[in-house]
């Protein structure tokens, strides 16, 4: 690791693609048409791993985000469908660690409109790519509660692979949870990053909108696998 010289400090500046922008989350621009968007989930399941959530009103929902900006160890960012101009969803930086050259991807709160569908793959993508080809970072983790399979299920669809299991690493909602630990390092996301790419190309998309080929048919075998171990250097 001689030529290891460290990553860049992360930053709030805004990520935008073909499908959606990442920008600041903000609780004068994004409070009222994010609960409005999460309102589509009427029994507030999407906020069940999460620490917080669900809020009964936007008023609530914009008191909770209000001093998100002010966070200088996590970053929030929201995400914005640029065919609505809305934001439909939350995602956030945080732990980074610039001289280990690791950070993670979390607080993902995507509403109904958001989940399953492109727009929630290109933010990832965009924030893999920060990640990796802007800041300079050797490790990209995903952490979450052990149950929550559909996240689970996610990180692997976009090629983080599982590293381990925490029992008791904490306790939220005043239940036990274990933490499933998965990530990407930088020598995998080259290939992860043409597979996204090919994905997210339009050519891949019917006139419906429905997908031709699968992500995981782009993606390299050890993509979403888990690691085995590896020899130290």
């Amino acid at each position: 690791m001689t030529e290891w010289s460290g990553a860049k400090e992360p930053s709030r500046e805004s990520m935008i693609g073909r499908l959606c922008r990442l920008e600041a989350l903000d609780a004068d621009r994004h409070a009222e048409a994010l609960h409005r968007a999460y309102e589509a989930d009427p029994e507030g399941r999407n906020w069940t791993y999460l620490p917080y959530g669900p809020f009964s009103s936007a008023a609530e929902y914009r008191q909770a985000i209000a001093g998100a900006k002010d966070i200088t160890d996590t970053l929030f960012f929201a995400i914005v469908d640029l065919a609505s101009d809305e934001p439909v969803g939350v995602a956030a930086y945080l732990r980074a660690d610039p001289a280990m050259g690791s950070i993670e991807v979390g607080h993902l709160s995507y509403s109904p409109r958001l989940q399953r569908t492109p727009v929630s793959t290109e933010a990832m993508a965009l924030m893999m790519r920060r990640v990796f080809d802007d800041w300079g970072y050797r490790r990209y983790e995903w952490k979450c509660n052990s149950l929550n399979a559909p996240s689970v299920a996610a990180a692997r669809r976009l090629g983080f692979r599982f590293e381990g299991l925490f029992r008791n690493h904490s306790v939220a909602k005043g239940r036990n949870r274990d933490t499933t630990w998965l990530s990407i390092i930088d020598e995998e996301w080259p290939a992860i990053r043409d597979a996204l790419e090919a994905w997210l190309d339009p050519g891949n998309f019917d006139e419906t909108g429905g997908q031709r080929r699968r992500l995981a048919e782009w993606m390299p075998p050890s993509a979403g696998q888990d690691v085995v171990g590896r020899v130290a250097d």
